[in-house]
């Protein structure tokens, strides 16, 4: 498929970059709820920064973002130091789930944004900001030995669904990028944060 030149030029790159922070901060904190090493931290931060966004570049015949850019490495690296020099204290005891809803939310718009401007059909597109937006946590709680958020009712991937549907939909009826990019996100950050808030979940099956 050939690239849109025009959305991508526009593609809101801020909400990846702020998407790689805070899952990599995320990530980090798992390393420091299980009290391992600077290196481990390094790694969880890396792994959950760039893991969503691996796998839509790899589906969408993108080139691995992270091997075109350094920026996206050196946040990484920067967000498991950060953590790793700051007193636990200073983390609340749920400040893992609401940087992770952060970068739920901006991570699904711009996974979306970006599958469009590679051709990616409408829906498919929306499909791919879930991809970006949730692949990353699920990796670093199977690493962590930790429930995947998958396995619990809590609301999760539907969030990432609203913010990159909400998203698609907004520009298909011809919205600005930005204004779509950021509604689609704070729609998304907004029903992550009354799950984590209020504890709300889907109906589990009861057949």
């Amino acid at each position: 498929m050939p690239i849109n030149t025009p959305i991508l030029a526009q593609a809101p790159e801020w909400l990846d970059l702020a998407g790689i922070a805070v899952f990599a901060a995320s990530g980090a904190l798992a390393a420091a709820r299980a009290q391992q090493t600077l290196v481990t931290f390094a790694f969880f931060a890396v792994i959950t920064g760039t893991g969503g966004g691996t796998l839509r570049d790899l589906l969408i015949g993108a080139p691995v973002f992270w091997m075109q850019d350094n920026r996206a490495l050196a946040v990484c690296l920067i967000m498991a130091t950060a953590v790793w020099l700051t007193p636990v204290r200073w983390w609340r005891p749920r400040a893992l789930d609401w940087f992770d809803a952060v970068g739920l939310a901006a991570y699904a718009v711009y996974g979306a944004s970006k599958a469009l401007a590679f051709g990616v059909p409408p829906l498919q597109a929306a499909m791919m900001g879930v991809v970006t937006g949730c692949c990353g946590g699920i990796i670093r709680d199977v690493l962590a030995g930790e429930p995947s958020i998958l396995l619990r009712p809590e609301i999760y991937v539907t969030a990432a669904a609203l913010a990159a549907g909400l998203f698609v939909g907004l520009m298909l009826l011809g919205v600005g990028l930005p204004i779509a990019a950021g509604v689609g996100a704070v729609a998304g950050f907004a029903l992550r944060a009354a799950a984590i808030a209020r504890g709300l979940g889907l109906p589990s099956y009861r057949g």
